[in-house]
């Protein structure tokens, strides 16, 4: 792996994966877009990938889906390798494009049983299963309709929905909610845990950061053609600064000693309030408290405020060359005892 990829837990090498890549590489002209990635994505679970315009997210995709062949590196998908048994990988895969491939000239159900004829399937299975799948994604009554009457939510649902005909194992998601309204939007995350419940492997790219918070079991996040972090939500956001717990007085002569007695805090005088450096675990907040205790300081509100993946994101993936690499989640900070210096008080 990279010097500068960093994962941030073991991978789980216990379940099989669906789709696993070894130095992926790919280049046009002088840029480079993959520059040896890593990946390696559990059976029946949700990948998220992160990054900004440009980063190579859709080109990762493209090549994983057999779209576009790498420059280097090897990748297994359901078990076939991507350069020797690319027919296989299309029989086991679905895609869903950031751009719609619903033609919008035909009906629904004209949409699916063209999909169904493209994975030659006998007449009536085709429409058993284009019958199926339109009750599913709730499009039975637009079924005979032209695509083009439909909303964006509908385009999308039924743009998956054809995805959905050969009955993949594994499908691809690039940028799926984009242009939907918030409605929409969460029925579309909905249809994909469904489909992760009845053990569909999920690939998706997203700019929407509270997509991947809610739907993916890990979370990689591409920046300069490398993977920068890897790991679950809640991982990732423990390596970025910025956690604090907070403390708020009512009484000022409380907000006084609790000020004076601990160091690395940022004040906040006119609020009564203070920010102490913090990753948010229990053992810090059991510290917190007992330290409270015992110095006879009542605080009237505790609150814990931890970095969101919108931090992670902008950690990662600033401007070419200039992105950080953020620590490793450190020991829990320790209050001070009481009466101690105060020259560190920010």
């Amino acid at each position: 792996m990279p010097s500068s990829v960093m994962s941030t837990s073991t991978r789980d090498h216990s379940s099989p994966a669906a789709v696993s890549a070894v130095g992926l590489r790919k280049s046009y002209g002088d840029k480079t877009v993959l520059d040896g990635i890593d990946l390696r994505i559990p059976a029946g679970s949700v990948f998220a990938l992160l990054g900004p315009n440009g980063a190579g997210k859709t080109t990762a995709v493209k090549i994983l889906s057999t779209l576009i062949t790498a420059d280097g590196g090897q990748a297994q998908v359901a078990g076939h390798d991507l350069a020797t048994h690319s027919q296989a990988v299309r029989a086991a895969i679905g895609v869903t494009g950031q751009f719609s491939a619903v033609d919008g000239l035909i009906t629904g159900e004209e949409n699916m049983l063209l999909m169904a004829d493209l994975h030659h399937l006998p007449k009536r299975e085709g429409r058993q299963a284009a019958a199926e799948l339109l009750d599913r994604f709730d499009l039975t009554e637009a079924a005979k309709k032209p695509a083009s009457t439909y909303s964006g939510g509908m385009k999308r649902r039924l743009d998956i929905a054809m995805t959905l005909v050969g009955n993949p194992r594994i499908i691809f998601l690039d940028e799926p909610t984009t242009g939907l309204d918030p409605r929409s939007r969460h029925n579309m995350w909905q249809i994909i845990r469904e489909l992760v419940s009845g053990g569909v492997t999920a690939f998706l790219t997203t700019q929407y950061l509270e997509e991947a918070d809610q739907l993916a079991d890990r979370i990689a996040v591409l920046n300069d053609g490398r993977i920068a972090a890897e790991g679950t939500a809640e991982e990732l956001k423990r390596l970025i600064p910025g956690g604090h717990v907070r403390l708020r007085f009512t009484d000022p002569a409380a907000y006084r000693s609790a000020a004076s007695a601990l160091r690395e805090v940022t004040r906040d005088d006119e609020a009564l309030a203070l920010h102490i450096p913090s990753g948010g675990s229990q053992r810090e907040l059991r510290a917190i408290l007992d330290w409270l205790d015992s110095a006879g300081i009542e605080a009237d509100v505790l609150t814990v405020h931890t970095p969101d993946l919108d931090d992670v994101f902008f950690a990662l993936t600033g401007p070419a060359g200039t992105a950080h690499q953020p620590n490793q989640p450190n020991q829990p900070n320790q209050p001070n005892q009481p009466n101690q210096p105060q020259e560190n008080a920010r």
